[in-house]
């Protein structure tokens, strides 16, 4: 599904040039739980924004199911993100102006379906993310579990093959976290890609592969690719 070719990311400072992705080569199959690990600054969210076609600045190559988005201008880049891709952020990004049911309904917006269509599937996400009761409910009446699950179905209520998390569980605490974690292998099991940013072994372990970065590289690989310094063992 995912394919990266000698990709890099730098940010200059003045006349210095600071990386934060260097040479990463990956390949992310469909139906895979990929997790990204690593210290702080190590390029785990640069990574997951690169991928999610938040950043514009890498080089390299980047082919998503089999499209080159290298190649792509910013246009088509974020019509391609919006079929393929689902993110979830640590922070929620609700608005709050909106209700849940209106937040969940939000990225139906942008595609071609009728009103009906529309509240169809705004109403089987509510009774698969068990929050029918909350549907008219505001952002800052929730909980935090509340408002990142109401983040999930958003993501997920276009069906997109690809699902990007950005420390999910971040904010919330151990019960919490556990049953967005169990709602992210439901998911998986069911079909959806999942590549997670997380500190958190035990989310690690939810998934079915653990990629850690160091300084900007692809230091190991669970999948049995190891690269240090930029050398592919």
């Amino acid at each position: 599904m995912i394919e990266l070719k000698s990709l890099e990311r730098s940010y200059k400072t003045g006349s210095t040039e600071n990386w934060v992705l260097r040479r990463v080569n990956l390949n992310i199959r469909q139906g895979e739980f990929v997790t990204f690990m690593g210290p702080s600054g190590a390029g785990k969210s640069s990574l997951l924004n690169v991928i999610a076609m938040l950043d514009d600045g890498w080089r390299g190559e980047y082919f998503l199911a089999g499209e080159a988005v290298h190649a792509m201008n910013r246009k088509q880049r974020a019509d391609i993100a919006r079929r393929r891709i689902g993110m979830v952020f640590q922070s929620y990004h609700l608005l709050d102006d909106l209700t849940v049911a209106e937040n969940i309904d939000l990225p139906l917006s942008y595609k071609n379906i009728g009103k009906s269509e529309r509240q169809g599937l705004v109403a089987d996400t509510l009774d698969r993310f068990n929050i029918v009761g909350k549907k008219d409910l505001y952002p800052n009446q929730l909980s935090g579990g509340q408002q990142q699950l109401v983040g999930i179905a958003r993501a997920v209520i276009h069906r997109p093959d690809l699902l990007l998390a950005d420390e999910p569980t971040g904010n919330l605490h151990s019960a919490q976290a556990t049953e967005i974690m169990e709602l992210f292998r439901k998911l998986n099991d069911e079909g959806t890609t999942i590549i997670q940013v997380s500190h958190s072994e035990v989310n690690a372990a939810y998934g079915t592969r653990t990629i850690e970065l160091r300084d900007g590289w692809i230091f190991s690989d669970t999948a049995g690719v190891t690269e240090t310094a930029g050398v592919t063992a």
